[in-house]
């Protein structure tokens, strides 16, 4: 079993918020998986279903941001699941809009509702955090993460969200690689395959021969023929000549 828990704040005044892009993110996943009615337990709002064969349980936890891990850590526990089972969706500050990254493990980065996830569960949880860019000054980030997305976002939103829940499955089975090609494509991005930059070339080896057909010569060495080399040589070779 497998929890997705998306990360945001409850209620109609936040619902539009960046800070509230993890609910968004299971929202879609729900109404595409067919995945059963939204209902309470857990402090949390959740919903049932399967992906790929896979249990899978949607959480959005109704604490408020900062306590978040109160919810999930509870549904954690009480379906005997460890950190390894559970993939937290948020909003990245550091992450320009509608760019996504996942790993396992890792920082808070500032943000309370990892910070809540890693004293309730544990800190190996796989994390899929979905930017939202900066405002450029610190005292503005808290209106920027606590206001609506502008219209204009939508023209990454929407795509980013349906991708999301077209590829739960990848989400499921831990292809995160392919994944993270997959929301690239969907915001108009390129695959990290052909944006990764090009390894230099090694320099081709020089022909001819190896240095140790080389050190043999194919011609007769240029050897002394008098001096004090040249006796010793005669004295190792028996002073035959070749």
């Amino acid at each position: 079993m497998l929890i997705i828990a998306g990360l945001g704040n409850p209620g109609a005044k936040y619902a539009g918020n960046r800070h509230n892009i993890g609910f968004m993110a299971v929202d879609a996943i729900q109404h595409r998986a067919g995945f059963s009615p939204w209902s309470k337990k857990f402090r949390a709002e959740i919903s049932e279903g399967e992906i790929d064969a896979e249990k899978v349980l949607l959480m959005k936890p109704q604490t408020f941001m900062n306590l978040s891990g109160e919810s999930v850590g509870e549904a954690m526990r009480f379906y005997k699941l460890t950190p390894a089972n559970i993939v937290a969706i948020y909003d990245e500050l550091d992450l320009a809009p509608g760019r996504a990254r996942i790993k396992t493990a890792g920082g808070h980065g500032g943000h309370n509702g990892i910070k809540s996830l890693d004293a309730h569960c544990g800190k190996d949880y796989r994390r899929l955090r979905i930017g939202i860019g900066h405002p450029g000054n610190k005292d503005l980030v808290h209106g920027h993460v606590l206001g609506d997305f502008a219209k204009s976002d939508k023209v990454w939103l929407e795509p980013l969200m349906d991708a999301i829940a077209d590829n739960a499955g990848m989400l499921i089975k831990g292809e995160d690689s392919q994944l993270m090609n997959k929301l690239t494509l969907a915001v108009g991005g390129k695959p990290e395959a052909e944006t990764a930059p090009a390894k230099p070339a090694k320099a081709p080896k020089p022909a001819g021969q190896s240095h140790i057909r080389q050190a043999r010569g194919g011609g007769k060495p240029d050897l002394p023929t008098s001096g004090p080399m040249a006796e010793m040589l005669k004295k190792m070779f028996g002073g035959k000549s070749e």
